[in-house]
């Protein structure tokens, strides 16, 4: 598969940390964030690139050449092919695409150059062939989603809106943010109508054709089916300011990055909701009774920095009962990540159980009320929660207010915390009064 590398950018946000060199060029831990992709891409047989560059090109050029040679910075062989396309003037984002599009006859990789990122792209092509879709957009919480844009899907991944940063947006959303990297079939470029010649000349307006990859490609193509999204924890992240810049810097010092590709075993923080992120008020059947409990942002954050994945899982029987919908409860979950989202944290996943085996209440639902195996005690989502996202359960905890919740980690093999003021006895491995000390003294 072919993959072509956007490395056009001038990079004026982080010029105070290198104004000389292209932003892709720029160093981490000795190692520009460029060759760092294209390592990544190699040790998982992407060796066929094709880069865009324009300010400041000819630097990458002189460096990469066409692959075949060593690294300057490692000795070693790059291991690639390499073919460059040069914008002369500014084409947009993604008008060079249209430039080369005769070298696109299948799907490709499509990433940014100034992003640090890990990733088990095999996966990711995978997804996006099972889906059939003409595009896949690489998604995952961050930690400012109220400043960034938005993706919304439906249950199987399908893109039914994009909300660029202008975009109104819902009161509540799920924190599911475009990551820039991306499949695509080269159809799109067809679908957008856009005159491949026109790109780059001078138009009614005066200035040069550009076009804009989000705003005019992929944000037509939300609820058309064809686009889908890949939610993952790993690490991509644009350094593209100096404050990014010296957290990607850090983190890599830490092995962050390169942990959290989903090749490598994850170590997991499972949470329950009730009584744990948010306070107890017995069966929630009401949004506005949704209220975080005091410091539990703050945990959640230091569970995200520490390199844990911060996984949810909550039983809700009020779905059996019929006391609240799927889409009820989807909105209730919206809440919780957009109140996290305010104070800098983010869920890597939620999960529930909708099931109850009890029956004879009135308005329930007769298919929900089962006996199953995701509703805690029983391990199931957490077991499901492990196969996703590669999660060693031994090295994980579940966290918890009541004894489902502590036996539900002990039946799946993790660590467990009884969030309690009293001195019940379920078999945990700790007793804490709640989250923020659990994270106060482990993290």
């Amino acid at each position: 598969m072919k993959v072509v590398i956007m490395a056009g950018g001038k990079g004026t946000r982080i010029s105070s940390v290198a104004s000389d060199i292209p932003k892709p060029m720029i160093k981490i831990e000795g190692i520009s964030v460029l060759e760092r992709e294209i390592e990544c891409l190699k040790n998982q047989g992407f060796n066929d690139i094709i880069m865009t560059v324009s300010h400041l090109g000819n630097i990458i050029m002189d460096y990469f050449g066409d692959g075949s040679g060593n690294s300057p910075a490692t000795g070693k062989p790059f291991g690639v092919h390499i073919e460059y396309y040069f914008e002369k003037e500014p084409l947009g984002n993604a008008g060079a695409l249209f430039k080369i599009k005769d070298k696109l006859t299948s799907d490709f990789l499509l990433l940014n150059a100034d992003a640090m990122f890990d990733v088990d792209f095999n996966r990711f092509v995978a997804f996006h062939q099972k889906h059939g879709g003409s595009v896949t957009l690489f998604t995952h919480p961050n930690s400012h989603p109220y400043d960034s844009g938005l993706i919304i899907a439906d249950k199987s991944g399908a893109v039914e809106k994009w909300l660029a940063k202008e975009d109104a947006r819902p009161q509540y959303y799920r924190n599911r943010v475009n990551a820039g990297l991306h499949v695509i079939n080269p159809e799109v470029l067809e679908l957008a109508g856009i005159d491949a010649d026109s790109v780059g000349k001078i138009g009614e307006d005066g200035k040069p054709v550009k076009v804009d990859l989000d705003r005019q490609l992929l944000k037509t193509l939300a609820g058309t089916g064809k686009m889908f999204c890949y939610d993952s924890p790993e690490y991509v992240k644009d350094m593209g300011t100096p404050d990014r810049y010296y957290s990607v810097c850090k983190d890599c010092k830490e092995g962050r990055i390169s942990a959290k590709n989903l090749k490598h075993k994850q170590k997991a923080i499972f949470l329950d909701r009730d009584g744990t992120i948010n306070k107890y008020v017995g069966f929630l059947r009401n949004i506005d009774e949704f209220e975080l409990i005091d410091g539990v942002a703050a945990a959640i954050r230091k569970i995200n920095e520490s390199g844990y994945l911060a996984v949810v899982v909550t039983n809700q029987p009020v779905i059996a009962r019929g006391e609240v919908s799927f889409e009820e409860l989807e909105e209730i979950h919206n809440k919780m990540e957009t109140l996290l989202g305010k104070e800098g944290a983010y869920l890597d996943a939620i999960y529930y159980c909708p099931h109850h085996p009890h029956k004879g209440y009135e308005g329930e639902r007769p298919e929900l009320k089962i006996e199953c195996d995701c509703r805690k005690p029983k391990p199931g989502m957490l077991f499901k929660a492990a196969e996703d996202f590669n999660i060693d359960l031994s090295q994980s905890w579940m966290i918890g207010d009541g004894e489902n919740d502590v036996k539900a980690g002990s039946n799946a093999g993790c660590k467990t915390v009884l969030l309690s003021d009293n001195d019940e006895n379920y078999g945990q491995t700790e007793t804490v009064k709640s989250l923020e000390e659990f994270v106060s003294r482990m993290m």
